[in-house]
């Protein structure tokens, strides 16, 4: 994944927060904030420290990215996303992950 394709500042990550629309699952919680003129989408990871250590946590962060990166044909261009990972999250292998990424992400409509 390319640092393009990263929300890393605070005031981007509150203008989704505060702009766009949230979607939920057991697993991840999805900010989705639309945006016109951009090429590619975006994504900020926020997995709090009550998930686990810092090894757990990094995984996490590790599985949303790789999860995103495979479904990069699918998802719409024009959105930026924040993922918050809940507990539950913790306790996933990849696929399980990638599979409830989806679940949320298709409760969402962001796919082409």
């Amino acid at each position: 994944m390319k640092k393009s394709q990263r929300i890393k500042k605070n005031k981007e990550f509150q203008t989704v927060f505060k702009k766009g629309k949230s979607f939920a699952n057991r697993q991840f919680i999805v900010y989705t904030y639309k945006k016109e003129d951009q090429q590619e989408f975006r994504i900020g990871l926020s997995v709090s420290k009550k998930v686990g250590n810092a090894v757990t946590r990094n995984r996490i962060k590790r599985y949303i990215r790789q999860s995103f990166l495979e479904m990069n044909d699918e998802i719409k261009p024009d959105l930026d996303y924040v993922i918050i990972a809940r507990n539950q999250a913790a306790t996933l292998d990849f696929h399980t992950a990638k599979k409830n990424l989806r679940h949320v992400l298709k409760i969402a409509k962001v796919f082409k």
